[in-house]
């Protein structure tokens, strides 16, 4: 149970609300044919996303978590990727269980909703907009809206500062730890979900205030007062 009852809920993308992953796989796999290269798959995909693109690149190509490829190569291929990203950013892409109920409930309920992710503003909003997600958030902060992203705590600052909220009165809804981090850094209770992408790492080793199952189980974490 979180220590007091949020005005404002603010939800990552990548990994809680949407399984992105296929789609992303995809456009790594189309960049290392196109490089001549072995594709990795989605499986070997899978734990290597939640730090953005150019990690994400870099992972394919060095086939590993830590791995450093040649930056020439790591240049061009960054370029393959982006394009391929952007010609076919939500074919495959899909809500988690929960989530559109758990959407529906917080709105039934009243609370102010964002969106907070480290995607680029390219291709969150293709996501969000196929998906039917668009119009129930009432602010979206994407990777490049600020010079920051988490867990720098600034993209949530100014979310809340946008709908005229307290920092202690707002919850962080992710995946990760970066989400932990940013919501810890910035004043804000947080929830994780144990289902996204955190390298293999269970959440709950980094203490969020409550861990649960589908977003539509924020309900049973939030006290009436």
């Amino acid at each position: 149970m979180l220590k007091r009852k949020p005005e404002l809920i603010l939800i990552d993308l990548d990994g809680t609300l949407v399984d992105t992953v296929p789609d992303l796989a995809k456009a790594a796999d189309a960049m290392m044919v196109d490089l001549g290269m072995t594709p990795r798959g989605e499986q070997a995909v899978r734990a290597w996303i939640g730090n953005g693109v150019p990690k994400l690149v870099k992972r394919t190509l060095a086939n590993s978590l830590d791995g450093e490829p040649n930056p020439d190569l790591f240049a061009r291929a960054e370029v393959i990727f982006l394009k391929h990203y952007a010609e076919d950013v939500c074919t495959l892409s899909r809500p988690y269980p929960g989530v559109l109920e758990g959407l529906d409930w917080m709105a039934e309920a009243g609370f102010a909703v964002g969106c907070i992710t480290n995607k680029p503003e390219q291709f969150t909003m293709p996501i969000l907009d196929k998906l039917g997600m668009t119009e129930r958030f009432a602010v979206i902060v994407c990777g490049d809206t600020l010079p920051v992203k988490k867990p720098d705590p600034g993209q949530l600052f100014y979310a809340a500062d946008q709908l005229k909220m307290l920092p202690d009165h707002c919850l962080m809804v992710g995946d990760s730890q970066n989400d932990v981090q940013a919501a810890r850094a910035a004043g804000f209770m947080v929830a994780c979900v144990p289902y996204g992408y955190n390298h293999g790492e269970d959440i709950h080793l980094s203490e969020p205030d409550a861990v649960i199952e589908s977003l539509l189980h924020v309900r049973d974490i939030i006290p009436e007062h």
